[in-house]
């Protein structure tokens, strides 16, 4: 079970692989796409569990007014 788990040496390995291949201006670029992925992921998944209501509705209504007690 000790194979499977990573050390500060694996890391470092992994820093420095990643370094040479994209260099240091590419990686916040690199970054930045992969957060907006996951943030983007995230409100999918958001999406889905607001629409998927157990009352057989839709969601929408609520959406609705989620949006105008922003207002």
């Amino acid at each position: 079970m000790n194979m499977l788990m990573i050390g500060t040496t694996e890391i470092i390995v992994i820093v420095v692989v990643v370094l040479l291949l994209f260099g240091g201006k590419k990686i916040p670029e690199l970054m930045s796409g992969v957060g907006k992925g996951v943030k983007s992921f995230k409100d999918g998944m958001n999406g889905l569990d607001e629409t998927s209501q157990p009352d057989g509705s839709n969601g929408s209504s609520k959406k609705n007014e989620e949006k105008k007690n922003e207002s």
